[in-house]
């Protein structure tokens, strides 16, 4: 999951190198939390939030596969 989220969130912004993306992970729940350039946050949540409702759409179809919940959150 980590790795799905931190090619996105790459793809997206003008500062790659600045992304950090950290995975918790309890019994059947992952954490995973995406920091990018304040300078890119805009363009990770996007209009109305749609970017980031797409990530998260992505990724808990991948973890849906694999019988685990998961949650990402965009901090700054």
């Amino acid at each position: 999951m980590k790795e799905l989220v931190e090619v996105i969130a790459k793809s997206l912004v003008d500062y790659p190198e600045q992304v950090i993306v950290d995975e918790k992970t309890d019994r059947n729940h992952v954490l995973i939390e995406l920091r990018v350039a304040s300078a890119d946050m805009g363009k990770v949540i996007g209009k109305q939030g749609r970017i980031a409702k797409a990530i998260r759409t992505v990724v808990k179809a991948a973890a849906a596969c694999e019988n685990k919940k998961v949650t990402v959150d965009i901090v700054e």
